[in-house]
């Protein structure tokens, strides 16, 4: 009898639950949106670093509007090992060339990373030889949270750290506070929590 009573109150606690997790949906799905976000915003520094993994071309455009707008002398373009044979940085800085930045404010920087993670590995190493004292790190908006702490690993593992603001780029169609309602959306929620996750463990 006991148990059948604890069981009938598990069953309505349960039931409750799921009442109110689908009546602040709306709540809590925005904060695992805007979990994945950290925009500092821009300032003054050496150089923008813009990420690769964006095939619509905002990074990059950012990056642009950064020097456009002073806060950098030039943008520092990484290109991984892509499709026929390209670096991305190439087809990448030719998409802000086409846009109307000028074509001498981006520096490619072809490389072989396979995550953000080699990304950070490669592109560290090449700021100091740059005597780079501080840059922007340029990024979509749900992939600055995890790559700010990726960096900062780096620059912790390697003893050496180089001051960085994390400047976010809209996405094509990612928004923290609606990215439930499309399957886009949801699919880049998903990958980028599961490689948050993946990231705290260490793979």
């Amino acid at each position: 009898m006991a148990f059948r009573s604890f069981r009938v109150r598990f069953l309505l606690c349960a039931a409750a639950l799921v009442v109110l997790l689908l009546l602040t949906r709306s709540w809590w799905l925005a904060g695992l949106g805007y979990a994945l976000i950290h925009d500092e915003g821009p300032a003054k520094a050496d150089i923008a670093v813009v990420l690769a993994g964006d095939p619509y071309g905002h990074r990059i455009v950012k990056a642009g509007d950064l020097v456009r707008a002073g806060y950098v002398p030039a943008a520092l373009v990484s290109g991984p090992a892509g499709a026929y044979g390209l670096h991305e940085s190439e087809p990448a800085i030719a998409f802000a060339v086409r846009n109307g930045y000028p074509a001498e404010w981006f520096v490619a920087f072809p490389n072989n990373a396979l995550s953000t993670r080699e990304e950070a590995a490669a592109i560290l190493p090449e700021l100091r030889r740059r005597n780079v004292k501080n840059f922007l790190l340029v990024t979509s908006d749900y992939h600055t949270a995890r790559a700010r702490r990726i960096f900062l690993a780096q620059e912790r593992a390697s003893g050496v750290g180089i001051p960085m603001r994390t400047v976010a780029a809209p996405d094509e169609f990612f928004r923290p506070d609606s990215w439930w309602r499309t399957r886009q959306a949801q699919k880049t929620a998903f990958f980028e929590w599961s490689k948050t996750v993946a990231t705290v463990f260490g793979f």
